[in-house]
Order: C-alpha cells, then sequence, then structure tokens
C-alpha cells in the first residue's frame, strides 16, 4: 500500500502522508511520492492544493532507519520542497501534532499552515548529530527570523503553534477540536479567489524570497558534508533508534 495519498476533488488536491503507525517519518520512497504529486501540472479546475497527514502526528521527521532519507540525502527532500514552494497554485499544510524536522520543513514550505493549537514545531538536527542542509537553514531563517531560528536549529526544542501564529509564521490555528473545520474554511476561502490571480501571485512572491539563492556556500556544503559523515551522526542517530541520550565526541 502506498504510504502517500493524492487525489483531486472539484477544485481541491489533497496529499497525505499515511504512515501514522511511523508518525509519518518520512523514507525516501515517501519523498519521491510527495515530489510526483507536487511536480504534477494542476488540473483546469484546481484551485488549491493541501498537503495533510494521517493519525495523531503531522510527520514525526526523517525515519532514521532510512539513512536514505536524512539529510544525508538532501537532494531529493529539496527537490520536494523546491516542488512545494513552487507549486503553481497555494499549498495549505494542515497540522494536527507533531511537525518535527523534515515534517516542520514540509509545512514551512507550504503558503499557508493551519495548526491545532497542540501541535508542536521542532528542529531536532543538532540532538542527533546532523546539521540541515543550506536551502533548509535558508528557509527556517526567512521563516523564523535571526532569533528564533538560532532558537529552533541551535537548541532544537519544539516551539508551539501558537508561539509561531504569534510571531506571524503559522497562519491560523485551532481550538481543540477545530481544526478541520478551521481548515476547510481556509482552503474554501482560497478556492474562491481567482485562480490566475493566485498563480501571478505565488510566482512574484516565489521570485522575491529567491534573493538569497545566489550566495556562495560551497564551503558550508563541505562542512555540512563533515557533519553528516561524523561519527556524532551515527551515534545520534543509534542513541535516538534506542531511546537512550547520546554521547557526543566531537569526532
Amino acid at each position: 500500500m502506498s504510504l502517500i495519498a493524492s487525489h483531486v476533488d472539484g477544485a481541491v488536491k489533497r496529499v497525505r502522508l499515511c504512515r501514522p503507525d511511523k508518525r509519518n517519518a518520512l523514507t525516501a520512497e515517501m519523498i519521491a511520492d510527495l515530489t510526483v504529486a507536487f511536480t504534477a501540472e494542476p488540473t483546469a479546475d484546481e484551485r488549491v492544493a493541501v498537503l495533510e497527514a494521517e493519525g495523531p502526528s503531522f510527520c514525526a521527521g526523517f525515519d532514521m532507519r532510512s539513512r536514505d532519507a536524512t539529510p544525508g540525502g538532501a537532494q531529493p527532500l529539496e527537490r520536494l520542497l523546491q516542488a512545494i514552494e513552487t507549486y503553481p497554485l497555494p499549498v495549505v499544510a494542515v497540522v494536527q501534532g507533531p511537525a518535527i524536522t523534515g515534517g516542520a520543513l514540509l509545512a514551512l514550505h507550504c503558503d499557508l499552515v493551519v495548526a491545532d493549537e497542540t501541535a508542536p514545531f521542532g528542529m531536532s538536527s543538532a540532538q542527533v548529530g546532523l546539521a540541515p542542509s543550506w536551502l533548509f537553514a535558508k528557509k527556517i531563517l526567512e521563516a523564523a527570523g535571526p532569533v528564533l531560528a538560532r532558537k529552533l536549529l541551535l537548541v532544537g526544542d519544539p516551539v508551539s503553534a501558537v508561539t509561531l501564529r504569534d510571531l506571524g509564521i503559522v497562519g491560523y490555528v485551532a481550538p481543540a477540536g477545530e481544526l478541520a473545520a478551521t481548515a476547510e474554511g481556509v482552503i474554501g476561502r482560497l478556492a474562491a479567489n481567482a485562480p490566475l490571480s493566485m498563480r501571478a501571485i505565488k510566482q512574484t512572491l516565489v521570485r522575491a524570497m529567491s534573493f538569497r539563492d545566489g550566495i556562495a556556500h560551497e564551503d558550508i556544503d563541505g562542512l555540512l558534508g563533515v557533519v553528516r559523515s561524523s561519527q556524532d551522526a551515527l551515534e545520534g542517530t543509534a542513541a535516538r533508534l534506542e531511546r537512550r541520550p547520546p554521547v557526543f565526541r566531537g569526532r
């Protein structure tokens, strides 16, 4: 059975993560299927795309048992996030529970986030001996600003959806039990808008946000490669799987 479901229902394209027993942790296959869904040209009737998930978690990040789905294999995930960010029509993330690392990146690359008030967002890379790629870190900086970006990336503890809403990062926060109704209200508003207008606005915003793309970062890429191949990265992954504190030695 596919771990990703995608279908168009009238004006709404719905893409769903279907791995609730693993908190929708991303595998290489899921990343590939999501990329296919978001690189497909919208149908004539489509007005908005929705990224959602089954179960109590939105996405707990990368499957630690699948190293090719972690930031060590960042390029496929970068292609997916670029596909979401540049999708011709608005993309809404509906976040009912934890959105951690890869899950947070998925949500933040959507145009709008509708989250349950209890949903935490976090970037735990440093806690497991990894580091986000240049593009991932750039996105967190753009979305969160320098102070919160440092807190998210360096400390790694989750931040509540309410806090992110108050900082203008999450668009809508729903009280307990009202996420579906709140999300459908936002989706309905978007679906009622003029599609040519939304396409033009989306392309304008994407172009305007791309001003940092030309910054040289080859040296940063090399540093990140050292981190990903380090003994600390192996220790961090093993410790997380074994549910124990990691012992980092800086090598």
